[in-house]
């Protein structure tokens, strides 16, 4: 018979299934798109403090990395999330200073799968740190060329979305279910190596 715990993580296998799978219908319209450039706005610190809040919801590969965090999140403390960030927004910080890095964004797309390997066969979570600042590296790319003001606003909103969306889905994991669920565990890890392979795929041939 299921536990308690194992139905709460089973009642959120169909959502963590359906969101990253019609995010990956619909990457490629999405991984073109900046907030700046679907509402034609000019680069100032209130639109980089947009840009950078909505950003992590605008980069599929990104959003289903950030989700998938909060389950490895479960069994650690709050300093390793705030690590994290603070590495994602290192990763930016050098992506500003040394911009080009060849296959950004397949490297980006392929640690979902380093991400399930965590998850699935218990990598050392510390993996996730320099992933996560290749992220932030990433997300550097949209914003090269803008003035101070703009820049510094885009960094703390990004600080601030990609904190508000782990608290968030490590909030809601943590009240429905506690930690362990080998069955969800799998099935997310699935989902995250089907999501990498595509959009890997998708980055190395046009």
């Amino acid at each position: 018979m299921a536990t308690g715990a194992s139905r709460g993580y089973y009642r959120l296998a169909l959502p963590l299934t359906l969101i990253p799978a019609s995010l990956l219908l619909l990457a490629p319209a999405a991984q073109a798109h900046h907030l700046m450039d679907l509402l034609h706005l000019q680069p100032t610190p209130l639109t980089g403090l947009l840009s950078g809040l909505a950003h992590p919801v605008l980069g599929p590969d990104h959003l289903v990395f950030l989700l998938a965090l909060s389950l490895v999140g479960l069994g650690h403390r709050s300093a390793w999330m705030l690590a994290l960030l603070l590495t994602g927004l290192a990763g930016s910080l050098l992506g500003l200073l040394l911009p080009g890095l060849p296959g950004t964004e397949a490297l980006v797309s392929a640690t979902l799968i380093l991400e399930a390997l965590v998850l699935l066969v218990r990598w050392p979570v510390g993996l996730l740190l320099p992933a996560f600042g290749l992220h932030g590296y990433a997300l550097s790319s949209l914003v090269l060329g803008w003035t101070q003001g703009p820049l510094v606003t885009y960094l703390v909103g990004l600080f601030l979305a990609e904190g508000l969306l782990l608290l968030l889905a490590l909030t809601v994991l943590r009240r429905l279910a506690a930690p362990g669920g080998e069955g969800l565990r799998r099935l997310l890890a699935g989902v995250l190596i089907g999501c990498g392979a595509a959009w890997t795929w998708s980055a190395l041939v046009p």
